[in-house]
């Protein structure tokens, strides 16, 4: 399988035919959501070292794949993603300061607002896809253009969720676009022990629809694979597997080292394809980047970061009594028990 890809790690455009049109404006702001995710990131690493969120997944060096793909995204779409894809929910024009709650172990900040088609965040691994492909084919049984799209890892594809969802939405020819961030490890497990195929997109054909592979640190063609994929849904022409072909640069979580089952070297290759660096060269090439415009959107970054910190630091706790509220609309007996027992 071919693998898509208009720009090389050193910025080289090597493949016209088909290369995204996007205004100059709309090249701009992917890079500054690339620098604004990169910054709340790293600050999200600092603030769990301190105590002051709980465990944290990194996308460091993923930002092409989950930026590319979300800035595609139509208004009335919807997405789902894993515990590691904020940069999609950021693109999506989430409220910084509800992720770092939600992050701080308040389930608050995972109140979806009402201009905003999403579910919340899922932890456990797959348990997403089978969801997209449901609100997926209630938008089809409800005769709406909505694309569902899904965003999990290469660790996802071992799990029945995923085999069940693709299957379903295949033979249903559901609006729905699966997009695995094929990041190389699922915590410390390389995807050649997760499936004897040469790619995760080859998979599709064994359930009737189009698998597609590209350079997921190349955000020109993440953009391109999901806007033809998310037009292809929209026009009942059924779902598409799309393989963005990537690399985790941090650990797998706070919880995680990932020094004891990778080699130093390899990282560092890696962080030679840097999906920021790589657009960065891009746009300087093209006069759309300079040292001023740079230190502008950083200060910018730098400034809504620490405003969602502090917003989110200053949200007023939930009570403890409130563990028992939001899970029935009428608490059943058992539950009422456990209430006055706890008062």
């Amino acid at each position: 399988m071919e693998m898509i890809q208009f720009l090389d790690p050193e910025s080289k455009v090597v493949n016209f035919e088909g290369f995204p049109k996007l205004s100059d404006g709309e090249v701009k702001k992917i890079y500054e959501l690339m620098v604004i995710s990169r910054m709340f990131d790293d600050i999200a690493l600092k603030l769990q070292r301190e105590g002051r969120l709980l465990t944290y997944a990194s996308f460091l060096g993923q930002e092409a794949s989950q930026i590319g793909s979300a800035f595609a995204l139509e208004k009335e779409d919807w997405f789902l993603t894993s515990y590691r894809d904020h940069a999609v929910w950021i693109t999506r024009g989430f409220p910084l300061h509800m992720l770092y709650q939600y992050w701080a172990g308040d389930e608050r900040g995972m109140k979806i607002p009402d201009n905003i088609n999403a579910l919340p965040a899922t932890i456990p691994v797959g348990t997403q896809i089978p969801h997209a492909v449901g609100v997926a084919w209630a938008n089809k049984l409800q005769g709406k253009k909505s694309v569902a799209v899904v965003y999990f890892g290469d660790g996802a594809t071992s799990k029945g969720d995923f085999h069940e969802g693709m299957n379903f939405a295949g033979v249903f020819q559901v609006p729905c676009v699966f997009l695995c961030q094929n990041n190389q490890w699922a915590i410390s497990v390389p995807v050649e022990r997760q499936t004897a195929s040469e790619t995760l997109a080859q998979k599709a054909a064994a359930y009737g629809f189009e698998g597609v592979l590209v350079d997921g640190n190349d955000v020109f063609a993440v953009y391109k694979a999901t806007k033809d994929a998310i037009d292809k849904a929209r026009a009942g022409k059924g779902p598409t597997f799309i393989e963005c072909y990537t690399y985790r640069l941090e650990s797998h979580t706070t919880a995680d080292d990932w020094k004891r089952y990778r080699d130093v070297k390899e990282v560092e290759e890696w962080k030679k394809r840097d999906p920021v660096e790589r657009l960065k060269k891009y746009m300087r090439k093209k006069g759309l980047w300079d040292e001023k415009y740079e230190e502008k959107i950083l200060n910018d970054a730098k400034l809504k970061v620490r405003e969602a910190t502090q917003k989110f630091e200053s949200v007023e706790p939930l009570k403890p009594k409130d563990m028992f509220k939001y899970v029935y609309e009428t608490a059943p007996e058992q539950i009422q028990e456990q209430m006055k027992d706890f008062e």
